[in-house]
């Protein structure tokens, strides 16, 4: 379920053939038996009860989509933010460890911006294997400073680094931090029971044709949600905004 969620076009072809085999199975067992008009009357209020329900669901995974996709937008501030900051304080450093510290900042800032714009798997991986190395050296760097000068000022620089490193951690929890599989298996069990329902209450086979709309309604909904709530996947995706305008403002080397 979760792997789908990052193929949102797969997931809206899914969904679309399987409401809409629902709810022809539901009109070919109307056809097994007839309803009189007492029948009806209660299906109908059933079919309006369940798809109330079935928006309702659709409205709060899609608000848990938003908060995620703005809690992403967040983190990537944030992410700028001490990068930003860590590039300024590294000049308490001494000179030598000063421009270190900034060239590994400048390559760091680099590989966080291609984080975001990333598709390919084999491609994020590289970076994050490229990244753990680059935040082990500019550790490195500031706690070699900080083990011989642990004056205030120095306290500045180590806390600015670790801040960045902290950032980046957070960054990812977020990307992990998804809407579960079990959710969308139950939203995806009712959508098929008000498909299933629609189909069999209606009166005559040709007129399942006109239901079509909703396997299609619900299928762009569940479409736009899956779009959220992939951080890769997708057209709607977190640009590295921030991250972009610092390095624009670093000085060129």
């Amino acid at each position: 379920m979760t792997n789908m969620m990052d193929w949102p076009l797969l997931l809206f072809a899914v969904s679309l053939i399987a409401l809409w085999l629902a709810a022809q199975t539901g009109s070919w067992w109307s056809r097994r038996g007839k309803l009189d008009a007492d029948d009806q009357a209660d299906l109908g209020v059933i079919v309006a009860a369940a798809l109330t329900l079935l928006g309702l669901i659709i409205g709060f995974t899609f608000s848990m989509a938003i908060s995620r996709y703005n809690q992403r937008k967040d983190c990537e501030a944030a992410e700028a933010n001490a990068i930003g900051t860590e590039y300024a304080r590294a000049g308490l450093l001494p000179a030598a460890d000063a421009a270190r510290v900034r060239g590994l900042l400048t390559s760091y800032l680099s590989q966080r911006t291609s984080f975001y714009t990333t598709r390919d798997p084999r491609r994020l991986q590289q970076l994050k294997s490229s990244e753990s190395k680059l935040q082990n050296d500019l550790w490195a760097a500031v706690q070699s400073c900080a083990t011989t000068d642990r004056s205030p000022v120095m306290a500045l620089a180590v806390s600015g680094m670790n801040d960045v490193l902290n950032a980046q951690a957070y960054t990812q929890a977020a990307w992990w931090n998804r809407i579960p599989g079990a959710a969308w298996a139950l939203m995806a069990a009712i959508a098929v029971c008000c498909s299933y329902l629609v189909g069999y209450t209606a009166r005559h086979s040709e007129r399942i044709r006109r239901f079509f709309v909703l396997p299609a309604i619900v299928s762009i909904a569940f479409l736009l949600i899956a779009d959220i709530d992939s951080p890769h996947g997708g057209l709607i995706l977190v640009r590295p905004q921030n991250l972009e305008s610092v390095a624009s403002s670093l000085p060129v080397p």
